[in-house]
């Protein structure tokens, strides 16, 4: 006889939960589909710790390339000290950066990696488990007994994301006892109505979120210092003066809500949470600022983010001399690190690059405070020589230039360049666009918001010309990177079926604009005939791209000249690499050719591989190889003036690694059919001695010419710098030689009458 039903339902219900539990679990190694909402995150809750807990405050100093690392220091006893790297581990690094904020630590470094500190060690031999509440609870030789010297001093990275609700402002003066008085967010409010409609807001209230409410800072105690602080972490260079008569006119008429404390900053934080805490605000008992009102910043815009709703406004940021550059950055306010000197471009070598050398480059460009400060050629490798070593600047400085530095770069190659990210403006372009129906974020239809008939909709791009100067512009307003493809059928992408209609078309993009309305295009005569839908422009993006560069140096010493005759030129001739005169001379006659060898580096941050895929590469059976890119380089020779005389061009018959840098191995090789490409740190050696490795110059007089070589040509692989693709030489042919001289990539010259920006247009 069997037991009833109604005792067996509890039995049931619990093997059934523990088999759910079980199936799920084999599934959670997977983590959730791209573009599934992660699990919300627990809101940060302050630890409760026991009233005999010593109270310590935490904050990372020294020599820091980014905010989230530095030198672990402590507050403790009204006095700022060091932590030794005697026992310590990943699990004490994890207790420090929770205890910041941080989800998780990344690494930790010993021996005073980020500069000596002083004051006292307070912590020593300290054995952590990462689960402690703060690193006081940590057992160690208890706070302030040390054996170790300031040259172990332990530093620490902890990961960029921070803990959701944590409060930020947490590096507090000698004279704050209470350790808990924290912020949670800042920003600038616009409050005059001219200044509202702008974008971006440059001038208004400076608010702090505390307890879940925006508060007023009281003036009292403010300074420029504080004021330049806030500019720069908003991604402004500078501050200005501001009407405070309007200001106060305007807090007469509505109260303001106060914060309980002033800040005070040395005017080179990266942000305010960098700022120490100044003494409690004295605040009347009607909540006003005693002899003050809020605190009003007004910042000074960089070039290219002048406020666009306000005509003839003339004090936006203006470089003055254009002595420094950024290169290889996906988007607005990164890049390599590049500074001119006696006319010619070079890098910045990494040894002793801080976040505070980096924040002068950022404002110098007419941006605002530095992210990062990036070594190692983490944006790609530069060419030419590294002007610069072991930078050391205050801060104040108006160019990386007048910096304090080493002159001689000795044992510093471009492996070393150093690189930069920085504070830019909130501009709201991410929000005028978006990827629909790809598989990631990364991928999919492009849709813009545009404006019709008063009211904002969703639509697609035509996809007519639609290409990868075009997809870039797309990747960087999204903040994606650079893009890897651009599509111009979307049908396998099936986007939001409410934005179908095409709403933007002619789009020609130069491939340097923030955002795909700055491109040329139709405006609202529209035209496209493939129409949306299925048609509709579509982008794939990736966070990083190669990089080709032209050796100048191998070009400038293999030229020579040489006259072959025409039926040794037989394959030659079928792939169009003569000049048209050589369709009408008999077999007997000879071409004299201008021969050089190439070499092409990839110096970025992924391989070089053709757009084509193996099934549908060419096959040439004159030459026995087949051509992955119909049209890799261009040769061609100009006058003076800037006619073309002459002119050839080679095919990717073999784009392979030649050599590479020690310690990289090669992965590209054509024989037997094999995978074509550049590896990074790899070059391709185009020899003189191959067929179309030269230029037709059978009909060319005598005289001064501008040699040029342009790499990808039609940009048909995207790369993360297009403006060092063109090299270009002076070359003198007196009839019997040729010589080839001052080689340079890019636009490096006054010597050369044309550009990247001329050759853009022409293929526009």
């Amino acid at each position: 006889m069997s037991d009833p039903p109604c005792l067996c339902l509890p039995c049931c219900t619990v093997i059934l939960l523990v088999l759910f539990e079980l199936a799920l679990a084999q599934y959670e190694h997977l983590g959730y589909p791209p573009g599934y909402p992660d699990p919300e995150q627990e809101h940060y809750i302050a630890p409760q710790l026991s009233p005999d807990t010593p109270r310590i405050q935490l904050r990372l100093a020294g020599d820091k390339r980014k905010h989230n690392e530095g030198r672990v220091e402590v507050f403790y006893n009204n006095e700022w000290g060091t932590v030794c790297d005697d026992d310590f581990t990943i699990h004490a690094a994890q207790v420090v950066c929770r205890e910041l904020g941080y989800l998780e630590a990344i690494s930790w470094s010993p021996s005073s990696k980020y500069g000596k500190g002083q004051g006292p060690i307070w912590f020593d031999n300290l054995h952590c488990t990462g689960k402690e509440k703060t690193l006081a609870l940590c057992p160690s030789n208890g706070i302030g007994v040390s054996d170790c010297k300031h040259s172990e001093d332990v530093g620490v990275v902890c990961s960029d994301k921070r803990i959701p609700g944590f409060k930020f402002v947490n590096t507090l003066p000698n004279h704050v006892e209470n350790l808990d008085i924290q912020v949670e967010d800042v920003r600038i409010r616009a409050i005059l109505s001219s200044y509202r409609k702008r974008i971006p807001v440059t001038e208004g209230y400076v608010e702090v979120k505390d307890g879940g409410k925006w508060k007023q800072i009281c003036n009292t105690e403010w300074t420029q210092l504080d004021s330049r602080v806030i500019c720069g972490m908003f991604g402004f260079p500078g501050e200005r003066k501001y009407n405070a008569r309007v200001y106060k006119m305007f807090a007469r008429r509505r109260k303001p809500t106060y914060w309980d404390y002033a800040v005070n900053c040395t005017g080179n934080e990266a942000h305010l949470s960098s700022c120490k805490l100044g003494q409690a605000s004295s605040l009347k008992l009607n909540g006003t600022c005693a002899g003050g009102l809020p605190v009003v910043v007004s910042c000074v815009p960089g070039r290219d983010f002048a406020p666009t709703s306000m005509t003839g406004f003339r004090k936006a940021f203006r470089q003055e001399q254009p002595l420094v550059r950024l290169r290889g950055g996906a988007i607005v306010g990164e890049g390599r690190v590049e500074v001119l000197k006696n006319g010619e471009w070079g890098t910045i070598c990494d040894d002793s690059w801080s976040l505070l050398s980096a924040t002068v480059v950022c404002r110098e460009l007419g941006f605002g405070t530095a992210i990062e400060a990036l070594s190692g050629g983490r944006l790609g490798q530069g060419m030419g020589p590294v002007h610069m070593n072991e930078v050391q600047c205050t801060g104040f400085e108006k160019s990386i230039t007048e910096c304090v530095f080493n002159k001689e770069a000795l044992g510093c190659s471009h492996e070393e360049d150093a690189a930069v990210r920085c504070n830019v403006p909130s501009m709201g372009f991410q929000q005028s666009l978006r990827l629909s129906g790809g598989r990631n974020p990364y991928e999919g239809r492009v849709e813009v918001l545009v404006e019709r008939n008063g009211s904002l909709v969703w639509g697609t791009v035509c996809s007519e010309s639609w290409g990868t100067m075009e997809a870039m512009v797309v990747c960087r307003q999204l903040g994606l990177g650079f893009a890897s493809n651009a599509f111009q059928e979307t049908w396998y992408w099936p986007g939001e079926v409410s934005a179908d209609n095409v709403v933007m078309s002619g789009v020609r993009c130069s491939g340097t604009e923030m955002s795909l309305s700055h491109c040329l295009h139709h405006g609202a005569h529209l035209s496209c005939a493939k129409g949306g839908g299925r048609n509709a422009a579509g982008v794939s993006c990736s966070e990083t791209a190669p990089d080709l560069v032209l050796n100048p140096q191998v070009v400038e010493q293999t030229t020579y000249m040489e006259d072959r005759p025409m039926f040794m030129l037989q394959c030659a001739h079928e792939e169009d690499c003569l000049s048209s005169t050589a369709n009408q001379v008999p077999a007997n006659s000879y071409r004299r050719l201008l021969r050089f060898s190439s070499q092409i580096h990839n110096n970025g941050q992924s391989d070089f591989r053709p757009k084509a895929g193996r099934h549908s590469w060419v096959w040439h059976d004159c030459h026995r190889h087949y051509h992955s890119m119909e049209v890799f380089t261009l040769y061609d020779l100009f006058s003076l003036n800037g006619t073309k005389v002459a002119e050839g061009h080679k095919a990717s018959f073999c784009l392979e690694d030649s050599e590479c840098d020690e310690g990289i191995e090669k992965r590209y090789e054509c024989a037997n059919f094999g995978d074509q490409g550049i590896t990074v740190g790899c070059w391709d050696t185009y020899r003189h001695d191959i067929d179309c490795q030269w230029v037709d110059i059978t009909d060319i007089k005598p005289g001064d010419y501008i040699f040029q070589i342009v790499i990808n040509p039609n940009y048909e692989v995207p790369e993360s710098d297009y403006t060092n693709n063109i090299l270009k030489c002076r070359c003198r042919y007196d009839g019997h030689r040729v010589w080839m001289y001052s080689c340079h990539n890019g636009k490096t010259s006054q010597l050369f009458v044309s550009d990247i920006t001329q050759h853009r247009l022409e293929h526009l």
